[in-house]
């Protein structure tokens, strides 16, 4: 291939790889905030005498939330400080 071709192939790369990088770190704040957040959601179920459906139906979406970017997390391979123990069933 021409010389030029070459550069541009190596320049493409180079920002494809730091796009990735910075959606990566992007995923694993999302994952962080999506634990908290099912977490807040647990311990005010807990908290709370007469839990209801609505409650219930707010805990369930956080764990589905926090599960999908985790699983999201594990396709794409991400290296990170999310553990597979943070899923507690």
């Amino acid at each position: 291939p021409p010389r030029d071709l070459v550069g541009v192939k190596l320049m493409f790369k180079r920002n494809k790889q730091k796009l990735r990088r910075s959606f990566n770190e992007l995923l694993l704040e999302d994952i962080d905030q999506a634990k908290l957040d099912w977490d807040q959601a647990r311990q005010t179920a807990v908290a709370v005498y007469d839990v209801d459906d609505e409650l219930l139906a707010e805990v369930s979406l956080a764990r589905a939330k926090y599960e999908f970017l985790y699983r999201e997390a594990k396709y794409r391979q991400v290296k990170g400080h999310i553990q597979a123990s943070v899923i507690n069933y």
